[in-house]
């Protein structure tokens, strides 16, 4: 039988994640939501450096930095980034210097702890170079100086985009997708947190070479969803290419959901944190406030809106971000002052 995924079995990858991640059922979240079957593909599971949906998508772009021969790896995220720390846990475990830059200013109103713990105290202790960048500054010329003088000093760096959300980032997820359909091959509908877009190019290029109905939607946790679906268009339709089904590509299929994103990124609103203690205290899954208790959050709405048939098999993808729990501490005693009746 001809393989699907043939163009992504032929591309160079590192075993960094434990794989398949468990794909577990919610019974009482699902039955106060109405759904007979509801599951959560647990990515936060995937083992190095506290888990996350990243290290997926670091075993594809790192394979790429090892063959290009990179001796140290360069990658940006705010103060509070899980991409940031999964980069610097895979650069320990490989052996590669790794240099954040780190960039500070975008949530405008922080909580005790925000600037040394959680992500940020993981990413030092991981040993990573941290390079502070002010948010106003221009970001991105900023990470090209930092890779530019790592090569003036006879290095070879390697640039690893945001949330290794590019094509090759992405390829994470065609497997991604390959596992839940294998886990149920009944699913209908895919949800999870959406920011840098790889994630969700990613399963929607693997379901679509596979062939398979299941629809995905993404919850915008960035409060600007025009611009994540327009970055998982261009994602997507790159994924797609590498998969050899650009043809088929349609970024009709691309769906950001918004209702649930707070005020701005890193801020929670009281969605979020209904969802985080709903999670907590009917199935015992830990969510932090900026991408996981968002993601649930649109779960959480999408069902009370009865987006989803009651027999319709859903899978909701914890992609990780514990960590971040311990940045927020007024957002996850408000969380738990939710009162919920169980």
């Amino acid at each position: 039988m001809t393989d699907k995924l043939a163009g992504l079995r032929a591309l160079p990858r590192l075993r960094l994640a434990h794989l398949p991640t468990p794909l577990e059922a919610m019974p009482r979240l699902g039955a106060r939501l109405g759904l007979a079957s509801l599951w959560v593909k647990r990515d936060d599971c995937t083992g190095l450096g506290l888990g996350g949906n990243k290290i997926r998508k670091l075993e594809f772009c790192l394979a790429a930095a090892r063959d290009a021969g990179a001796d140290c790896i360069v990658c940006g995220g705010v103060v509070q980034s899980n991409a940031a720390r999964q980069v610097a846990a895979a650069c320990a475990k490989l052996g590669l210097e790794c240099h954040l830059g780190i960039m500070s200013g975008r949530v405008a109103e922080t909580q005790p702890g925000y600037d040394s713990n959680g992500n940020i105290l993981l990413d030092r202790l991981y040993g990573a170079v941290v390079h502070d960048i002010p948010w106003s500054e221009d970001r991105n010329a900023r990470l090209r100086a930092i890779a530019a003088d790592l090569r003036r000093a006879g290095r070879a760096p390697y640039l690893v985009p945001y949330g290794a959300s590019d094509a090759l980032g992405a390829m994470g997820y065609v497997l991604a997708g390959e596992e839940i359909v294998a886990q149920l091959p009944d699913v209908a509908w895919i949800v999870h947190a959406s920011g840098s877009a790889g994630t969700q190019a990613g399963l929607l290029a693997g379901l679509l070479a596979l062939g398979h109905p299941a629809r995905v939607i993404g919850i915008d946790v960035d409060a600007q969803a025009a611009r994540v679906a327009a970055d998982v268009c261009r994602v997507g339709r790159e994924a797609a290419a590498l998969l050899g089904v650009a043809t088929r590509w349609d970024d009709a299929c691309v769906e950001v959901a918004g209702a649930w994103c707070g005020p701005a990124y890193g801020v929670a609103d009281t969605t979020t944190e209904e969802a985080i203690a709903l999670a907590a205290r009917l199935e015992g899954c830990a969510l932090d406030p900026v991408y996981a208790g968002k993601g649930m959050a649109g779960l959480i709405g999408l069902a009370r809106a009865a987006r989803f048939g009651r027999d319709e098999s859903v899978v909701w993808i914890h992609t990780g971000g514990v960590p971040g729990i311990f940045a927020y501490p007024d957002t996850m005693a408000r969380a738990g002052c939710v009162k919920i009746k169980v």
